[in-house]
């Protein structure tokens, strides 16, 4: 059976169907998927402008009720979706898991600010007038979310999309599209009304860039590449659209000399393997100072030796495969530039398991520089580089060298040094003794520099780019 799009409260056929393969076991078909084409996201963009303004003026208990719903169904639904979610996308099972029941807070969250979408009372210079300060959604908005985290990045748009009364068309990434449609099928069944919420699976340059042109969407929000969202922000800002981008990060993790060992290295294997590495905010470079240095790469060498390697439904697994097969090379790519400039320590080599799938040992690199590609291009695998620095200074100067600015970490036993990590570090999110990925869903999002433009994700923040400001004034 080929699963539909969901346009303007219909399932719509699309061009062709596409399989969706199991990384862990190619052999597994996980679903067939109707691909759309530019006439089915015109129609979704026409259906969602259509349903805009009796959305927009619906009561917010009407928006609460449906993202309560979601939530709670993605919540008693967990263990399900997060086989649904490893199958497809090859996430440990408890990854999966774990990132259904975000998803599932994601929409509580959000139900909650539906019912609290304030605004300001203040008084005028002018005698007698009142200055009220308003909040409202801005319109159609499109989502276009990456198969790295393929319900709870859809869940974060999604959610704060309706909660504030804007209506939907929402693009997931080709390589996972049975999360978002299941994500999808429950919100068929939420009572929004027919067009409010959309989606059309299908290619970025098709049906993404059909949203982003198409003069009837007021934002697009995007997470992705560094590149496609260059190319997104100079067309949108051509016919001036909202813009959010989330674009990817070049994270350091600093292991300061007098940092906890155990700590440091179990931050290390999580911020930079956990998800295959395949996370946006993954630790991917290592600065580490000389007094610990040699220390922490022996240690963490020999923590890498007792990661499992595996099908991500295998309980046992602690690292499921990378999503595909280009994506495979282009990790062995990288892990061969990394030997011809630094010192492999540990792994980077192919795998083969019970079943074929895109397996890869985790690879660390030593004796590396902050100049090499391997540490000024994002892998978006399980590869990390380790940089030795001279001291805090030079630790420091180094985390901050690079174009992106999404997520740091530092790892110190000293709440000097750890104020001034979190003073200095150049980057949107700060974590002490932390891996610099794993996020809450009720606190903002985003990085500075290359990796983010527009407004915060998540939390009460994600109002900024999904409402409008407009200030009354009344006069008796």
């Amino acid at each position: 059976m080929t699963r539909k799009n969901f346009i303007g409260g219909e399932w719509v056929e699309g061009s062709e169907a596409v399989p969706d393969v199991n990384p862990s076991n190619l052999a597994d078909v996980v679903g067939e998927y109707a691909r759309a084409g530019v006439a089915q996201a015109e129609q979704a963009i026409a259906a969602a402008r259509d349903a805009f303004p009796a959305w927009a003026e619906a009561g917010i208990q009407k928006r609460f009720d449906a993202l309560d719903f979601v939530g709670s169904e993605l919540l008693a639904r967990r263990d399900e979706l997060g086989r649904l979610l490893s199958r497809e996308e090859g996430k440990t099972l408890r990854e999966g898991i774990a990132e259904v029941v975000r998803a599932g807070q994601i929409f509580k969250f959000f139900a909650g600010e539906a019912l609290r979408i304030g605004g300001e009372r203040l008084p005028s210079v002018r005698p007698g007038v009142e200055v009220e300060i308003l909040r409202e959604p801005i319109g159609v908005v499109g989502l276009i979310t990456p198969w790295n985290f393929p319900i709870a990045i859809p869940a974060w748009k999604v959610a704060p999309a309706l909660a504030f009364g804007n209506t939907v068309v929402l693009k997931p990434a080709e390589a996972t599209p049975a999360c978002a449609w299941a994500m999808a099928e429950i919100l068929s069944r939420a009572g929004l009304p027919a067009g409010v919420f959309n989606l059309v699976v299908g290619k970025g340059s098709v049906v993404g860039d059909a949203l982003v042109r198409s003069p009837h969407v007021a934002g697009v929000s995007f997470t992705g590449s560094a590149a496609t969202g260059e190319q997104i922000l100079r067309k949108l800002a051509e016919r001036r659209a909202r813009a959010q981008l989330e674009m990817g990060g070049k994270n350091p993790l600093v292991v300061l000399d007098d940092a906890d060992l155990e700590v440091a290295v179990r931050c290390a294997i999580q911020g930079a393997f956990h998800s295959t590495g395949q996370r946006c905010t993954a630790s991917s470079r290592l600065v580490v100072t000389e007094g610990i240095h040699d220390r922490f790469v022996a240690a963490l060498a020999s923590a890498m030796t007792a990661l499992r390697v595996g099908d991500a439904l295998d309980p046992a697994t602690d690292l499921g495969p990378v999503i595909d097969r280009a994506q495979l090379e282009q990790d062995l790519r990288y892990v061969d530039l990394g030997k011809r400039c630094g010192r492999l320590v540990a792994g980077g080599e192919p795998l083969k398991r019970a079943t074929e799938g895109h397996y890869l040992a985790p690879a660390l690199f030593a004796d590396t520089t902050n100049d090499m590609a391997i540490n000024r291009e994002e892998i978006f695998g399980p590869v990390a580089t380790v940089i030795r620095a001279r001291g805090d200074d030079e630790a420091l100067g180094i985390a901050n060298d690079t174009e992106l600015g999404l997520s740091a970490g530092v790892c110190t036993t000293s709440l000097a040094r750890a104020s001034r990590f979190k003073r200095d570090l150049q980057s949107g999110m700060v974590m002490v003794n932390l891996p610099t990925a794993g996020v809450d869903p009720h606190v903002p999002f985003g990085g500075r520099k290359g990796s983010s433009y527009g407004p915060r994700e998540q939390g009460t923040y994600a109002r900024e780019f999904y409402t409008a400001v407009k200030t009354a004034y009344t006069a008796p």
